[in-house]
């Protein structure tokens, strides 16, 4: 079977350390190019994993089947339907967009192209999580569940992601935000409400969200802490027993392995929404907003 022809929107640190290698190093898909803003990232990308560096995004659009995004919120926002616009299926990365009406829209242009799209929810591809995720009921839980989440780190205090602008100014809640809110919703049941919410310095987010069962959570957030190595948990307590997980990837482009082989299946079938669609990612987003009006920033 031809491999499946993605070009790659970005050339920042997830764009080098992930997209790039992954892609052309899969057996299923073909780094056909790489397009940036600054055309020497894109030459230099495709100096060591191969492809062209293209002139244009619309040059790129015209030679591929697929569009992986490594961009700010803003410029995915941006891109992201004109992608769709031209039938190109889409790797998104989270958040989908800069603000809610155009994470909106970019799921409106994904649904109204009836192409295949996937987020970069990276935990949802690794096989501890998945595993953990398996010895939950998959039911919502009841009224009897708690569940809890802390992700408390120093990424932007220094280190590969210190100089991103959107992270700066966005923090923990919009970076780290819809991979905590993901998976205590894939354990205890769709999030449909808020109870509360709280921003303090520095970039302390901390909420609590109600579960469509009726399962309450708890969550915390930092990237401005000095926590070395990042402390990440998940717990779910309740009638089903206690479930903990105190991991995450060690290896991102494994998982990004793992994402593209069920992206390219989901092409080849003709699937469109699948359970990391674009349509996914705007379920978490709209959370994500409802936290920050529950906080009054």
């Amino acid at each position: 079977m031809d491999q499946l022809r993605i070009g790659l929107v970005g050339a920042g640190p997830w764009g080098r350390r992930v997209h790039a290698p992954g892609l052309a190093g899969h057996p299923r898909t073909e780094l056909a190019g790489v397009w940036t803003r600054r055309p020497e990232a894109a030459r230099e990308l495709v100096a060591e994993h191969g492809g062209e560096a293209f002139g244009s995004f619309e040059a790129l659009l015209d030679a591929v089947d697929a569009v992986a995004f490594a961009v700010p919120p803003q410029v995915q926002g941006e891109l992201a339907p004109r992608a769709a616009a031209a039938g190109r299926h889409l790797v998104l990365d989270k958040p989908l967009a800069d603000s809610l009406p155009a994470a909106e829209q970019v799921e409106a242009a994904v649904s109204a192209a009836g192409v295949c799209s996937t987020t970069m929810l990276t935990l949802r591809f690794d096989p501890t999580v998945r595993g953990w995720l398996a010895g939950l009921s998959g039911d919502p839980a009841g009224a009897d569940t708690v569940g809890s989440a802390r992700w408390l780190s120093g990424a932007l205090l220094g280190g590969p992601y210190a100089g991103s602008g959107w992270r700066a100014e966005r923090g923990a809640l919009m970076d780290i935000g819809p991979h905590v809110v993901d998976l205590l919703d894939a354990a205890l049941g769709e999030v449909r409400d808020v109870e509360w919410a709280r921003l303090d310095t520095p970039d302390l987010w901390r909420f609590g969200l109600v579960h469509a069962g009726g399962a309450h959570s708890t969550v915390t957030l930092s990237l401005r802490l000095p926590v070395d190595p990042t402390e990440v948990e998940v717990t779910a307590f309740g009638a089903a027993g206690r479930h903990v997980l105190a991991t995450r990837p060690a290896d991102p482009v494994a998982c990004y392995g793992v994402l593209l082989d069920e992206f390219v299946d989901a092409v080849r079938a003709g699937r469109v929404d699948g359970p990391q669609s674009a349509r996914r990612a705007l379920h978490l987003q709209r959370v994500l907003a409802a936290v920050q009006r529950a906080s009054g920033s």
